[in-house]
């Protein structure tokens, strides 16, 4: 398993809607997600709850996907997996009255996918904080997906993060992909993204392999 956090202990978290009504998440400084993301979230939710009614979320963010997921009318029961307890104080002052679909866990995503039962979801969305150097490490992914493609029911569906570029972490541990191309257009202020306007590519993984290649070391 992985032998390093794959996300910041600790950090300093803060939400920041500046005076051009620009709201941003802050974690370490760092910009972890802002709401010019609404439609690419609202977007992937929607292929998620086309394949079922019971999902599992790694990471809340500023909650869009949750809410989004959660109200959908399929949606029987939404599991948001959220690290830090601040984001979650956060978002639930700003949403009082939550969907009764919708369940906030508190907790690290790997030790909380070692307690769900085996083929148990119908989809999960994935965008938790990882920084940089752990998102772009295949190594990472060769600890992480197993335990997470373990909690899918065979016709489960993995949806991760959108990507700017057209990206491909996950291939190995699937059978097929779909991919869909949407407008994007950033803040002006936005760092996380190669441009401020563009493509932004939404994949949809599906048929888990139970035997990825290995990964070389």
């Amino acid at each position: 398993m992985v032998n390093r956090p794959l996300q910041p202990e600790n950090p300093t978290i803060e939400l920041v809607t500046d005076d051009e009504g620009e709201t941003t998440l802050y974690i370490d400084q760092r910009q972890a997600m802002q709401a010019w993301e609404r439609d690419l979230m609202r977007r992937s939710a929607d292929i998620l709850c086309a394949h079922g009614s019971e999902f599992l979320e790694v990471g809340l963010g500023l909650g869009i996907s949750a809410l989004h997921i959660a109200r959908h009318p399929a949606t029987r029961r939404h599991v948001v997996i959220e690290k830090y307890q601040e984001v979650i104080d956060l978002f639930r002052a700003a949403h009082p009255v939550l969907p009764p679909a919708l369940d906030i866990v508190c907790a690290d995503f790997l030790d909380a996918m070692q307690t769900i039962e085996p083929a148990s979801v119908d989809g999960i969305f994935f965008d938790p904080f990882l920084p940089a150097e752990i998102r772009n490490d295949p190594r990472v992914w060769d600890d992480v997906m197993p335990v997470l493609t373990r909690a899918l029911r065979p016709h489960g569906v993995f949806v991760p993060y959108f990507a700017t570029r057209p990206v491909l972490y996950w291939i190995d541990y699937f059978e097929q992909v779909s991919i869909e191309r949407r407008r994007f257009e950033t803040y002006a202020t936005t760092e996380y993204t190669r441009a401020t306007a563009g493509h932004a590519y939404i994949q949809c993984y599906s048929r888990p392999n139970p035997d990825p290649p290995p990964r070389e070391a």
